[in-house]
C-alpha cells in the first residue's frame, strides 16, 4: 500500500470517530448513560435511531465494566502505585472527564493516543469549553511540533501513528508514562483497523512494554455468515476495511491471539453474553424501556458479531476475573449437522420485479399462486412500509413469474409484522400487525382475488380487493409478532391467534379463536399451565391443533419450548414437547409440518456461535435433527429471518420469500432473491 493510500485509509477510520462520537452523545441525550461530557466533546448533534442507541450502550457498559474492574483492584490501597490507564484510539471519547467527576482519578492518570489530527481538534476543544478545563486543571502549553498535544496534571493527549510503534514507545515515556505501573491500555474498536501485522505488533509490543497490565479491546468478529458479510461491506465501502477477522473469527481465536502474543491470561464474551450475564434485570429493563423498539433481531445479530475481551500480565491483575464463568448464559452447541439441505435461487421471468421486503406476510391461495402483503421494502425506488401486493404465480413450465399490483376497494392500510390465513382460493384474512411501535394497525382486513382479462389480450390479470372486516378503530386485537393457526373445536375451523407484542404489554402470553365462518370471536376452553409469554415465534396446524415453537420472552431472549394446544373434548389442552436432543433457543423463524415431522426454518439464536439451519424434529420420536442450508447455489448473503416461507408439500420443496433487516448502523439489508429448499432429503428418512 502506497503512502497515499494510506492517508486515505487513515482519514476514512478518522471519519469513524466523528460518527461514533455523535452517536455517543446522542446515546447520552437519551439517557441511556449518565454522560455530560459527549456532547461538549463533538461539535454539532445527531439524533441516532433506538437501535443504534442499543448498540453503543452496550458497548459503553462492557468497557465500564472493565475500567471498573481494573480500578478497584489498583486502587484500593492508599500504598499502590498510581494505575494509568492508556486508551489507544481514544478519539473524541469522554472517559477522563467521566472518572475525573466520579472521584476516580485520585490515584490514577489517563493518557489517550490517535492520529495527529484528531488529537489536536480534541486539545483544542478541551481548551475552547470552560466546562472542561475545570476539570483537567491547569494544563501546559505545549509544543506545536511536539506529538503531545495536551497536558495536565492527570491528563495527557498525544497524536501519533500506532503503526510508529518506536516512536509511541518514545513518545509516552516522555509524557511520564510508567511502564512498571499498573496499566490499563484500552482499544475500543481500533485493532480490526490496522493490518494484521501492525496489529499483531502492538499486542506484543504491549505485552513486552507493561509488566503488569490489562489490555482490553472491543471489537468486530464472526465474518463468515451473512451478517458478517454485510458488516464487512459497510466498512470497505467507507475505505475502512475490517482486518484480520478471517484469522481471528470468534472469540476463542481472539483468546489464544492475545495468550500466543506473551499475555498471561485471557477471557472475552460477545455482547449478548455481556448484556444478559453482567448487567442486573432492572438495568436491562430501565434500558428497554427507554424508546420503543422492535428491532430485536438486528440488535441480537449486531452483539453477536462484536465481542470485549479483556487480556492480563502481572501477578495482581492476572487474579482480576472481569468476565468469570457462570451458568446465567449457557452456550448451546447444536447436535453435528445430519446433512445438507440444497438451496437455489427459483427460476422467474426476468420482468418481473425483485422481491425486497421484510416483515411481511405470504399465504398460498393454489397451488401455483403465491400472494404476500405488507413489510418494510423497497418500492418506486426508496425504502417504505410497502403498499403493494406481490404475486408469485407459475409460469407454465419455466418457473414462476413475479409481478406487483395494487388493491381496490380500501386502502392497505401499510402494516408489518402481521399475519394472512388463507380462507379460500378467493380470500385471505389479514390480523394484527403495526404501522410503528407506538401504532399497531387496527381492524380485521379480508383480501378478495378474481382474475380479470385485459382489454387488449387474453392474457389475465390478479386483481385485490381489500374490504375492512371490523370497525378501523377495533381494538380486539392489537398485537404484531404474533401467530395465525387455523384448528378445529366441534367440526368447526377458528383461526387460534396466540402471542405477539402490543404498545403497552412488550410480550404477550394471551390468545384468541375467531370464528372462520362468522368472523367473530368466540370464546374456547384452554386447559393445562399457560405458556410463558412469547413474540416472534412460529405456528402451525397440526392434528387439528397447533403445535407452537419458540419465540422471544419476556427477559429479550430466545425460548426453546415447542408446545402443542392439543384438542380435547371441551375444547383444547396445553401441553409441552420434550425434544431429544432440545432444540437450540430460536425466534424469528417459520415452521411447517411435512410427513409427520416439524420443520423449523432460519431465525435468530443468541446461545450459539453457528447459524441456524433447518430444525427438524419427528412428531412421533421427538428427536430433533440439524441440517445445514447448502447456500453454494445462492447469491451471499442469505438472511433468513423477519422472511417468509410457503411449503409445497407435494414437490417437497419450501420456498423462502424475503426476509432481511435494519442492521444496526450498517444499512438496511433485503434478500434479493426468492429461493427453494429441496426437502425431498429429509423427509424421507
Amino acid at each position: 500500500m502506497g503512502p497515499r493510500s494510506r492517508e486515505r485509509r487513515a482519514g476514512a477510520v478518522q471519519n469513524t470517530n466523528d460518527s461514533s462520537a455523535l452517536s455517543k452523545s446522542s446515546l447520552a441525550a437519551r439517557g441511556y448513560v449518565h454522560d455530560a461530557f459527549a456532547a461538549l466533546l463533538v461539535p454539532g448533534t445527531a439524533r441516532r435511531a433506538p437501535l443504534i442507541h442499543r448498540g453503543y450502550y452496550v458497548r459503553a457498559r462492557a468497557v465500564r465494566h472493565c475500567v471498573r474492574a481494573f480500578l478497584e483492584l489498583t486502587c484500593a490501597s492508599p500504598e499502590a502505585p498510581r494505575a494509568q490507564i492508556l486508551s489507544l484510539g481514544a478519539g473524541s471519547d469522554s472517559l477522563y472527564f467521566r472518572l475525573k467527576t466520579a472521584g476516580r482519578l485520585a490515584r490514577a492518570a489517563v493518557w489517550e493516543v490517535d492520529f495527529p489530527d484528531v488529537a489536536r481538534r480534541k486539545a483544542q476543544r478541551i481548551r475552547d469549553t470552560p466546562e472542561l478545563c475545570a476539570l483537567t486543571g491547569p494544563f501546559q502549553r505545549v509544543d506545536p511540533e511536539s506529538a503531545l498535544c495536551f497536558e495536565s496534571l492527570d491528563f495527557h493527549i498525544l497524536g501519533l501513528d500506532l503503526r510508529q510503534l518506536q516512536r509511541l514507545d518514545d513518545a509516552l515515556a516522555a509524557a511520564g508514562l510508567d511502564a512498571a505501573a499498573p496499566t490499563l491500555l484500552l482499544a475500543e474498536a481500533v485493532l480490526t483497523y490496522l493490518e494484521p501485522e501492525s496489529a499483531a505488533a502492538l499486542i506484543a509490543w504491549a505485552a513486552r512494554r507493561f509488566p503488569n497490565a490489562l489490555f482490553v479491546i472491543y471489537e468486530q468478529m464472526r465474518p463468515r455468515d451473512a451478517f458478517g458479510q454485510f458488516m464487512q461491506q459497510h466498512f470497505r465501502q467507507l475505505n475502512s476495511p475490517l482486518h484480520g477477522l478471517d484469522k481471528f473469527p470468534d472469540v476463542e481465536a481472539q483468546r489464544r491471539r492475545f495468550l500466543q502474543a506473551g499475555w498471561a491470561a485471557c477471557s472475552a464474551v460477545d455482547m449478548n453474553e455481556f448484556y444478559h450475564r453482567f448487567l442486573s434485570a432492572e438495568e436491562r429493563r430501565r434500558m428497554e424501556n427507554l424508546e420503543p423498539f422492535d428491532e430485536f433481531e438486528e440488535w441480537h445479530l449486531k452483539c453477536a458479531h462484536y465481542f470485549i475481551l479483556a487480556a492480563s500480565r502481572g501477578d495482581a491483575l492476572s487474579q482480576i476475573m472481569v468476565f468469570p464463568p457462570s451458568e446465567v448464559f449457557l452456550w448451546v452447541d447444536p447436535a453435528s449437522p445430519s446433512g445438507l439441505i440444497p438451496a437455489k435461487v427459483i427460476t422467474s421471468d426476468s420482468r418481473g420485479p425483485a422481491f425486497k421486503r421484510y416483515g411481511h406476510a405470504s399465504a398460498l391461495l393454489s397451488p401455483g399462486i403465491i400472494l404476500s402483503a405488507g413489510g418494510f421494502g423497497e418500492q418506486d425506488g426508496r425504502h417504505c412500509r410497502v403498499s403493494k401486493f406481490h404475486l408469485l404465480s407459475r409460469y407454465h413450465d419455466f418457473g414462476w413469474k413475479s409481478s406487483q399490483i395494487w388493491g381496490t376497494g380500501d386502502q392497505w392500510d401499510g402494516r408489518l409484522y402481521h399475519t394472512m390465513t388463507r380462507l379460500s382460493d378467493t380470500q385471505v384474512v389479514v390480523l394484527g400487525g403495526r404501522l410503528s411501535p407506538l401504532t399497531p394497525a387496527l381492524g380485521i382486513l379480508q383480501l378478495h382475488f378474481c382474475f380479470c382479462k385485459r382489454e387488449d389480450s387474453s392474457t389475465e390479470d390478479l386483481r385485490v380487493t381489500i374490504i375492512k372486516a371490523s370497525p378501523e378503530k377495533d381494538c380486539s386485537l392489537s398485537c404484531w409478532r404474533h401467530s395465525t393457526t387455523e384448528v378445529s373445536y366441534q367440526n368447526q375451523k377458528y383461526l387460534f391467534v396466540y402471542g405477539g407484542r402490543s404498545v403497552v404489554e412488550p410480550v404477550l402470553s394471551d390468545w384468541h379463536f375467531l370464528h372462520v365462518g362468522t368472523m367473530t370471536w368466540v370464546r374456547i376452553p384452554v386447559e393445562g399451565d399457560v405458556p410463558e409469554a412469547r413474540h416472534s415465534h412460529s405456528a402451525c396446524s397440526w392434528q387439528g391443533g397447533a403445535l407452537i415453537a419458540g419465540g422471544l420472552g419476556a427477559s429479550e431472549e430466545p425460548l426453546s419450548s415447542i408446545l402443542f394446544l392439543k384438542p380435547v373434548s371441551c375444547g383444547f389442552l396445553w401441553e409441552s414437547m420434550d425434544t431429544q436432543p432440545p432444540i437450540t433457543p430460536r425466534y424469528s423463524h417459520t415452521a411447517h409440518v411435512l410427513n409427520g415431522k416439524l420443520l423449523l426454518v432460519g431465525g435468530v439464536w443468541i446461545h450459539s456461535s453457528s447459524v441456524p439451519g433447518v430444525t427438524v424434529i419427528d412428531l412421533t420420536t421427538r428427536l430433533s435433527t440439524e441440517y445445514q442450508i447448502d447456500t453454494t447455489c445462492v447469491p451471499w448473503p442469505l438472511m433468513l429471518h423477519n422472511h417468509t416461507s410457503i411449503l409445497l408439500p407435494e414437490e417437497q420443496k419450501l420456498l423462502l420469500l424475503g426476509g432481511g433487516g435494519n442492521c444496526f448502523s450498517f444499512g438496511t439489508y433485503f434478500n434479493p432473491h426468492t429461493v427453494t429448499l429441496e426437502l425431498s432429503s429429509l423427509c424421507t428418512g
